[in-house]
């Protein structure tokens, strides 16, 4: 985990080599992806989720955030309504595309090797952020979903465990959502004043309610002098009873801290 530094030249070369690898399994490959929207909602809500528009980051100048906001409308536009139908796969960028300034997206902060900076359609990783955690909540299988590699800024308020997001960078770090059930799944995604909202709807009836948790929290301080955030995401599944009837792992998280860590108790080095 110690952080490597790369070239300009090497990191354009693996963009467009990561890409194009992409565009071809895009357009090759067996993968049923979806591509229905419907303006209608469906009958019943799975879950539903929001998160704030506008938060107070240090050194971060309110400019990008406001950018952020036009940004994610312009995204969210792109994939509310999309159907899930059984067998199809929801994909991120496919369905966004690629955010441009054509196409009315503006400069955002973008996160980058541990630090940020400004980029065209800068922020979307707070919609795919709301996504992965919503879909947690649901029965829709998780194929595709990427860690953040970084630990930027100090918790603040925080109600999710540590690495409970989803970072992308168009087109080759994705978020893939795979309908596994007889019955499709709707995503309606909007902004409010204040809150990025998100909504997994069905034709059915919830069967199932979930948990998200962690496990194996801890901070370690590295041989190189850095320090590194661990946790393991767990998932607990009930009936409508209440009755528990799974827990399992979901994934692992390992990110580089950029800020000195506030050592509570119980939290190792």
């Amino acid at each position: 985990m110690k952080p490597i530094k790369r070239s300009k030249l090497r990191l354009t070369l693996g963009t467009l080599y990561y890409r194009c690898k992409r565009y071809m399994e895009w357009y090759f490959g067996q993968t049923k992806f979806a591509k229905e929207i419907q303006n209608k909602p469906l009958a019943f809500t799975t879950f539903k989720h929001q998160t704030p528009l506008l938060r107070q980051l240090k050194e971060v100048e309110m400019w990008l955030q406001q950018n952020k906001i036009k940004n994610l409308k312009i995204a969210a536009q792109k994939i509310d309504g999309i159907i899930i139908n059984p067998g199809e796969t929801f994909s991120y960028w496919k369905l966004i595309g690629c955010p441009t300034s054509k196409k009315g997206y503006v400069e955002g902060m973008v996160l980058f090797y541990g630090g940020f900076k400004h980029g065209v359609g800068g922020g979307l990783c707070q919609l795919s952020n709301l996504i992965y955690w919503m879909t947690l909540h649901t029965p829709l299988e998780i194929t595709e979903r990427h860690r953040h590699s970084y630990d930027v800024f100090p918790d603040s308020n925080r109600s999710q465990p540590f690495g409970s997001g989803a970072t992308c960078a168009y087109n080759y770090l994705d978020l893939r959502i795979y309908n596994p059930t007889e019955q499709p799944y709707q995503l309606n995604v909007y902004l409010t004043d204040d809150h990025l909202v998100g909504e997994w709807k069905s034709t059915l009836q919830p069967q199932y309610s979930y948990e998200i948790y962690e496990k194996d929290h801890k901070i370690t301080q590295e041989y190189w002098g850095g320090y590194l955030r661990h946790n393991f995401i767990y998932r607990r599944v009930f009936k409508e009873n209440k009755e528990l009837v799974d827990d399992h792992y979901v994934t692992e998280n390992h990110a580089l801290m950029m800020y000195q860590p506030f050592l509570e108790s119980g939290v190792s080095l």
